[in-house]
């Protein structure tokens, strides 16, 4: 019985014959490897004039530091308010600053939101922004 098996085994196994032989159809295109170039969005802070791009889906702060830009920082989740800034940006009366939060509760009050306040360690930008940021410096 087991000789029998290994002689099953050792067989090659058929294929099937094609059962579309005479298909003329062109070979499926080859998906671009190009991957799209994600947004981005320049933050300018103020006073210092100093600029750079935040991708989106980037935090602000992570950004100014690929830049060479320190802000102040500590906790980086929101919480301990150390790299607050106010948007200078021009947004419709009482409208927040134009960026977004992974977090439901970053930090920041409604009232804040709306004054233009953000919390750069946890905000990511959804439109070119001006921040007041005096506590800024150079890597």
């Amino acid at each position: 019985m087991v000789a029998r098996w290994c002689k099953m085994r050792r067989t090659p196994s058929r294929s099937l014959p094609n059962p579309y032989p005479l298909d003329s159809s062109p070979p499926d295109p080859v998906p671009s490897t190009q991957t799209p170039e994600p947004t981005r969005y320049r933050i300018t802070l103020l006073p210092s004039g100093w600029q750079f791009d935040a991708p989106a889906g980037t935090p602000i702060l992570l950004a100014a530091q690929a830049a060479g830009i320190k802000l102040p920082s500590l906790c980086r989740n929101g919480t301990c308010r150390a790299c607050l800034c106010r948007a200078r940006t021009d947004v419709a009366g009482g409208e927040p600053a134009p960026v977004a939060y992974r977090i439901e509760w970053p930090g920041l009050s409604r009232e804040e939101k709306r004054e233009g306040w953000l919390l750069p360690c946890c905000a990511h930008a959804s439109a070119d922004l001006v921040i007041d940021a005096p506590d800024a410096a150079l890597c």
